[in-house]
């Protein structure tokens, strides 16, 4: 009988780990996941995995490097997938020590859990990087393609992070000949996505607006250029990483990119909403043609003190060395992040309006 593969994934509450243990679930993975403590219990993403036999869930924290030890240790994971990150640029500037703990130290001392356990050789290594680490550096020019090779340049205290995680990945796999290996990916959303992201909180807001729930959404760059795909395809990418023999570095992208703009137009476009937009930059609104309110509105307190405006990936090796293809569109994941929340608020009013009705019956 064939032995069950373990994995082992970092932070598995989040959007890219729910998919991610799902996926390896199907596949008759052994899953372990870790979340940090708190005095919440935030699973709602994983609650649905918990009837699998195969799912287990520790507690753990970013500074207890003697805990992470004692787990890599104890279940000798085949797999490890380090997607634990302090994710969100903008807060990065606010906490950007934090930032370079959680990103950049904590990949150091996973990969030295796996060196002190005695697992180098046969321990597969992920680490999730991320294209905010370059910067369009080439004088803007349209047609600068950007590989696994090209410079870096991060722009923000999270992007600083990841060049350390990244390159303390790269030197771990040349000097203790470990299978470690970085996915450089760009954006990737889902319904699940948090709601502090730019995706989640245009189709979260549009949906209220549909409903009534509120009046208004605000943004800053609305011409910033991003490759926008589902996180559904972009674990199937992580894990066709970690069964290749040679371990490589990869790009993952859609090479599509669409701006802030474009996806605020879909989004209305939904919940049939049409929007017209009047002035430009900073002053810059949007109204719904049917009742000509105000919907969307350009906000300065959102704008970074760094931006990267617009990058273009080259994505043939992943393409041609994993033979991946992104099965969804951009307009695909769109719909459904729309739909989703859409569903989700309506619910949240007829049960509030449910309890108010039984509130007035009973005069309390």
């Amino acid at each position: 009988m064939k032995k069950m593969k373990k994995a082992f994934i970092t932070w598995i509450t989040g959007q890219d780990w729910s998919y991610l243990a799902q996926l390896l679930l199907d596949k008759w993975y052994e899953v372990h996941g870790i979340k940090r403590r708190a005095s919440s219990f935030n699973t709602e993403r994983i609650d649905y995995l918990f009837e699998n036999k195969n799912f287990n869930l520790h507690y753990w924290d970013l500074t207890d490097s003697a805990n992470l030890i004692k787990l890599i240790s104890e279940i000798k994971p085949d797999e490890i997938y380090n997607l634990a990150a302090q994710s969100h640029v903008h807060v990065s500037f606010e906490m950007p020590e934090y930032t370079a703990n959680a990103d950049g130290i904590w990949t150091l001392r996973l990969l030295e859990a796996i060196r002190i356990a005695w697992l180098e050789k046969t321990t597969k290594f992920y680490q999730a990087s991320t294209s905010e680490l370059f910067w369009w550096l080439e004088y803007n020019r349209p047609e600068a393609w950007y590989t696994e090779e090209s410079p870096m340049h991060p722009r923000s205290p999270y992007g600083c992070a990841k060049l350390y995680a990244m390159w303390i990945t790269r030197n771990y796999k040349e000097s203790y000949d470990m299978f470690a290996c970085n996915w450089i990916l760009f954006n990737h959303e889902s319904p699940v996505r948090w709601e502090t992201f730019v995706t989640r909180k245009i189709t979260m807001a549009v949906a209220k607006i549909s409903l009534w729930l509120q009046n208004k959404l605000l943004l800053w760059n609305l011409d910033a250029k991003r490759d926008w795909w589902h996180a559904k395809d972009y674990v199937d990418a992580m894990w066709l990483m970690l069964q290749q023999e040679k371990c490589e570095d990869y790009v993952i992208s859609t090479w599509e990119t669409n701006t802030v703009r474009d996806f605020v137009n879909w989004s209305f476009e939904e919940v049939w909403i049409n929007i017209e937009w009047r002035w430009k930059w900073i002053e810059e609104k949007w109204y719904n043609k049917k009742t000509w309110e105000c919907i969307v509105e350009v906000d300065s307190r959102y704008f970074r003190p760094a931006e990267v405006d617009f990058l273009l990936w080259d994505s043939t090796k992943a393409r041609k060395e994993l033979w991946w293809i992104p099965k969804y569109s951009v307009r695909d994941m769109c719909k459904e992040m729309v739909a989703s929340d859409v569903e989700k608020f309506r619910k949240q009013e007829i049960l509030k309006n449910h309890w108010y009705e039984i509130l007035e019956q009973y005069e309390i």
